[in-house]
């Protein structure tokens, strides 16, 4: 591509007009309409959520009028949940963890056996169906706020008050819990009122149908749930529509090469030697961001190992009571929060690399103290989120427990501090950003790369923001609706969409790529999964308390979401074979290798991981009943660690080939990370949880959703075995894979390059590749760019249409 020359006074392209729009304007209206259409659809399921949820009573009381609970008895047993971490123990609606029973599910079960028991000695004939009757007749009266129990209902309640007393106030622990964990008589009878009231929305009717608040879920048949018309009929009809917009996409483009990669490229580049890169003062110092990175990765990696180590012996760790110090809630709550920031960390460390690149190796003074300041905030942000998840499950917080200790739902267990200040960190960044564009920014349409990558980046605080609008005292059905935008849409669409942008922008500065090759490759991202990841948000909500129409469009849409991981699987291995063809041109040797080898591995877990392991949980029918079970934890690891995580090592070992000087480097350890990391997973998820997934599912089916997720089954001996079994992957995971990337990761800091660019230094200086001219005389095949179908003579580049000259170009976007 020709070189186009800096603006040191920072107006205008080189004519001094903005450099236009390198896209046909049928991409960015498409992108622009499938995104406001499905928002517009997601602000409607919003406002139907808070139309629909169930009810909370005023107050629950026999037919005497005796009261067995009130709605402050529960809202009150909601935030003893919370605050005690329950919901990383076990799980409400199949939301949670899996170690601990589904409290739903479970009172759901032993409070229906209590009743028909009470009927069976009361010599009913018919204990069954009264038992039946009992719990799926809505006896709630909206206009007094009262619901009726039945005698028997009322006497289960005050017996499981009992149970629930044992099971989380036990002083022996060697339950996963903290021994004595909850032992209050005033919080035991809240929480089991909190599990009794979910429970009556699992059975009772919806007014005015013929199915429960939760779409009849869980399975039981004591109070005849069982899936529903919609559930059936949904998951038929989303197979469908996976099949016709699989076929849709490739046959439109097997018509049209809309991308425009399949054409060969004859430039020869040449590779700059990594020793020969300046870096900007702010690139230098994300090192320490990669640091730091790793070590969250390997503290998060052994906490999973110790999540997992409670599977396998519940009543010690190779003898030593883990519970009393690091009980199961704690040990996963660090486990899960730890994935976001590590993963996040690589995220910000790469965005400030690569904005001095994008910005034609200009640099705003001051650039890196605001990143050391950054790094500095997030080290006290997650420091200070895991302390007080700590303090505030043990009760040491009083009445901050949910400002500075734990909110406790999952993924959003940090509490409102934490969370308000991680929000306003990756504000900081988006400025960071911006002061190091706004130069290029001002040269650019609105539709090309570097706006793109800008507001990619703005996307991630703007939409993990949402989380605040789930608290404590927010009803559980609400809470998940915005919880699950942070763990779905903020993942799965706009990360992928910043991840997606900076592969994209990382390849053209390597030269890969041309520019309008890379620009179609996102707008193609912001359509295919903006038409399938918005709307299919809803396929984590079919049964946690709304309306049958989430259930519906979450099925159909989150069916499309698997369409561009079929259609980008089968383009990826075209797009490597490129990458091989242009390396081999090269007379110098391609230093990213590994880096780029950990891109296509998350090409492989993208499809695998996201795709195969998450369609087959997220049909309906599917998730009726494997909901919460191992299935639901193979798709989440092999999604979380596949893609994002193989991307934060690969962000990192970018990053590392020009921090750590050239007698420094050495292969064997990236190529032992990489191997290490992919068969580690491979293995926990091949020899562990989807086997002992399926299983499960099995039970479920057979003996039911509370029978499947209870204690006793999960220590049988078949389970114990698969959960020992998965030992040699993650030793392998550990010690080969994330013990070599922390090495490198202080190679990066001990011996960070001192070869630091001024801002008076040549553009060059900061450029990674050369482009020479076409190794056999030739220019692109045809002359033509089928980006746009404008066509480029040899030596020219359509991208900005400047003329060849024979002579190496600088490959800047």
């Amino acid at each position: 591509m020709g070189a186009v020359p800096a603006d040191p006074g920072g107006g205008g392209g080189p004519t001094g007009d903005k450099r236009p729009r390198m896209i046909a304007r049928g991409w960015v209206q498409a992108a622009v309409l499938v995104t406001l259409g499905g928002f517009l659809v997601l602000g409607f399921l919003a406002f139907r959520t808070y139309e629909a949820q169930p009810p909370i009573p005023e107050r629950t009381v026999t037919a005497n009028g005796r009261v067995v609970f009130t709605g402050d008895d529960v809202r009150e047993g909601q935030k003893v949940f919370l605050r005690a971490g329950l919901m990383q123990y076990g799980s409400i609606y199949g939301h949670g963890a899996y170690l601990g029973p589904d409290f739903t599910a479970d009172y759901l079960d032993r409070s229906a056996r209590l009743v028909r028991a009470a009927y069976t000695r009361d010599g009913a004939a018919d204990a069954g169906e009264r038992t039946v009757r009992d719990y799926r007749t809505n006896r709630y009266d909206a206009r007094t706020g009262t619901l009726v129990w039945s005698d028997a209902q009322a006497a289960a309640f005050t017996e499981l008050t009992g149970h629930y007393a044992r099971l989380l106030g036990s002083p022996d622990g060697k339950q996963g819990l903290r021994p004595k964990a909850i032992t209050d008589p005033g919080e035991i009878h809240d929480v089991t009122a909190y599990f009794g009231w979910t429970a009556w929305t699992a059975a009772a009717e919806r007014p005015g149908h013929d199915y429960s608040y939760t779409n009849n879920w869980p399975s039981e048949p004591l109070v005849g749930n069982e899936p529903t018309g919609h559930t059936v009929t949904w998951s038929v009809l989303s197979l469908i529509f996976l099949l016709a917009g699989s076929g849709a996409l490739f046959a439109a483009f097997g018509r049209w090469n809309f991308l425009g990669w399949h054409r060969r490229d004859h430039r020869e580049l040449r590779f700059h030697s990594p020793d020969t890169v300046r870096l900007t003062p702010a690139q230098r110092t994300t090192a320490w961001f990669f640091l730091v990175m790793a070590a969250l990765f390997l503290c998060q990696a052994l906490l999973g190992a110790a999540a997992q180590h409670y599977r396998a012996d519940l009543g010690s760790f190779f003898g030593i009571p883990l519970d009393r110090w690091l009980p199961y809630n704690l040990v996963r709550t660090w486990h899960t929060q730890l994935a976001i920031f590590w993963v996040v960390t690589s995220f910000l460390a790469i965005g400030i690399f690569i904005t001095p690149l994008i910005a034609r190796g200009w640099e705003p003074r001051r650039q890196a103290l605001l990143t050391r300041a950054l790094l500095g905030a997030l080290v006290v942000v997650v420091s200070g989120s895991l302390l007080g998840e700590l303090a505030g499950q043990r009760g040491g917080l009083g009445r901050l427990w949910s400002v500075l200790g734990n909110q406790g739902w999952e993924y959003l267990d940090l509490g409102r501090l934490w969370q308000i200040l991680l929000t306003l960190g990756m504000v900081i960044w988006v400025v960071i950003l911006f002061r190091g564009l706004r130069r290029r920014l001002r040269q650019e349409s609105v539709a090309n790369m570097p706006w793109l990558f800008f507001l990619a980046a703005l996307a991630l605080p703007a939409f993990y923001a949402v989380g605040l609008l789930a608290g404590p005292e927010s009803q559980f059905t609400a809470a998940d609706f915005w919880r699950f935008i942070v763990v779905h849409l903020w993942v799965e669409d706009f990360m992928e969409l910043f991840t997606t942008a900076t592969v994209a922008y990382l390849f053209v500065l390597l030269g890969v790529v041309r520019e309008r090759v890379a620009l179609a490759v996102i707008f193609l991202d912001i359509v295919l999964y903006g038409a399938g990841g918005v709307i299919g948000t809803m396929h984590h909500l079919y049964f946690s308390g709304e309306p049958a129409e989430h259930l519906a469009l979450g099925a159909t849409f989150s069916a499309l979401e698997v369409v561009p991981l079929l259609f980008l699987t089968v383009e990826a291995w075209g797009f490597l074979q490129i990458g091989a063809r242009r390396q081999s041109l090269s007379d110098t040797p391609f230093p990213h290798r590994w880096a780029v080898m950990f891109l296509a591995a998350v090409g492989f877990w993208n499809f695998l991981g996201a795709g195969v392991f998450g369609f087959l949980v997220n049909l309906p029918i599917v998730s009726y009943y494997e909901m919460g079970t191992g299935l639901t934890a193979n798709h989440a690891h092999a999604a979380m660690m596949g893609v994002y995580g193989m991307l934060a090592v690969g962000f990192a070992l970018f990053a590392l080939r020009y921090l750590i000087p050239e007698d420094r480097w050495s292969d064997r350890w990236p190529r032992l990370a990489f191997w290490s990391l992919n068969l580690g997973l491979a293995w926990m998820s091949f020899a562990t949880l989807l086997p002992g997934g399926a299983l499960q599912l099995y039970q479920v089916v057979q003996s039911g959703y509370a029978d499947a997720r209870s204690l006793g089954y999960l220590q049988g001996d078949t389970n114990v075995f698969l959960e020992w079994l998965r030992l040699p992957g993650d030793v392998v995971f550990l010690v080969g894979g994330v013990l070599p990337l922390l090495w490198m990761t202080w190679l990066g800091v001990r011996h960070r390059t001192g070869r630091t660019r001024r801002p008076d230094d040549a553009e060059a200086s900061l450029l990674f590749t050369e482009a020479g001219p076409a190794a056999d005389g030739e220019g692109d095949a045809a002359g033509e760019d089928p980006a746009d179908g404008h066509g480029a003579g040899a030596g020219e580049d359509p991208a900005d249409g400047s003329a060849g000259t024979g002579a190496p170009e600088a490959v800047t976007p």
